[in-house]
């Protein structure tokens, strides 16, 4: 379970700094799991590998625009990015610099329209930050906050739209689940006419999903707590789907997490909500899915860990190794693979 097991090469050229010009145009690899086997389609033709009766589960989460930029008191420059919403003023944060946001520390954003002041540290590196604002946070933030893209990608994003699910629902996430970024209302319209269920779950994607791995024993890795809800009429969903002998389809790894979360031993869902820190790797038996929609991960993190642990690592990386050489595009605005 090394760390470098994980590793892959990677052009600098195939990290995508935009998304593909429309949603369902990008480029779908399909990975067989139980064959040696791989076909290169655009994500449109997704509808030719699901079959009625089976069910596609997505995460309506929705980013918030978490990334705000500020000033001590003492004019210095910080960047808060928020995490975790632990009550109405109160949020979980990375600061950076992490050196001028010690604990007392009061910060200014927008000319006063929010303030904050850092009240604790997390066990992460990371800072509990107190808001104080007049009138709704959420209206606040709409106005100071930026969308909080992902470092690798350099490019300005025209259209904010462009970096959530048509289908988001649910203000929370610091980050899109990003697998869901290949849909159009018609593409979701279309499968649903094939006789093929379309139910939503939420996962507040957070630090969890990106943190890196910094142990080179894989095992030894902690996940960050993300916060989420199956509902009831999901969970009956998804037992109908298994009476039926139908196929569990996730759109991405946030999703799986969630499913799996909430998963008991005979695979039969809890509905609720709570905070997870699973991580999936190489060795983990799933209980829900039976198919994965998915991107291209970064190299040595959880998510290609968990791919991995979904159709084998050695079938994974040689998938990698051959979305490379047909030119594919990596990371959030890149392409996607559908592991059957």
């Amino acid at each position: 379970m090394k760390l470098s097991d994980y590793d892959y090469y990677l052009p600098e050229e195939l990290i995508a700094q935009e998304p593909s010009a429309k949603r369902d145009e990008s480029r779908l690899m399909v990975l067989f799991r139980d064959r040696d086997k791989i076909e290169h389609k655009k994500f449109k033709n997704i509808t030719e590998y699901l079959k009625p009766g089976d069910t596609l589960v997505v995460n309506d989460t929705k980013v918030i625009p978490a990334r705000l930029y500020g000033v001590k008191e003492t004019g210095a420059r910080v960047e808060v990015l928020l995490l975790k919403q632990l009550d109405s003023n109160r949020w979980e944060s990375l600061v950076k610099p992490g050196r001028k946001a010690r604990v007392g520390a009061c910060l200014n954003f927008a000319g006063g329209k929010l303030t904050a002041k850092v009240v604790d540290n997390t066990a992460v590196g990371g800072r509990v930050v107190e808001f104080s604002f007049r009138g709704s946070f959420e209206d606040i933030l709409s106005q100071v906050g930026q969308v909080p893209l992902p470092p690798y990608i350099k490019k300005t994003l025209d259209n904010p739209e462009r970096y959530q699910t048509v289908y988001a629902r649910q203000a929370g996430s610091a980050a899109a689940p990003t697998a869901g970024l290949h849909f159009t209302g018609e593409l979701l319209e279309k499968i649903k006419g094939q006789g093929i269920d379309i139910v939503s779950v939420l996962l507040h994607v957070g630090l969890g999903t990106f943190r890196p791995v910094k142990v080179e024993d894989i095992r030894e890795h902690r996940m960050h707590a993300e916060y989420y809800e199956i509902s009831e009429k999901t969970a009956k969903k998804l037992a109908d789907t298994r009476k039926r002998g139908g196929r569990i389809i996730a759109v991405g790894t946030t999703t799986t997490r969630c499913l799996e979360s909430a998963a008991m031993e005979n695979g039969q869902l809890k509905p609720g909500g709570g905070w997870t820190e699973i991580f999936i790797y190489p060795g983990y038996r799933f209980k829900v899915i039976d198919g994965l929609v998915t991107n291209f991960h970064l190299p040595c993190s959880t998510l290609l860990m968990m791919v991995s642990a979904f159709a084998g690592r050695e079938k994974v990386l040689n998938a990698y190794r051959e979305a490379v050489a047909h030119r594919y595009r990596f990371f959030s605005f890149g392409d996607a693979m559908l592991l059957i």
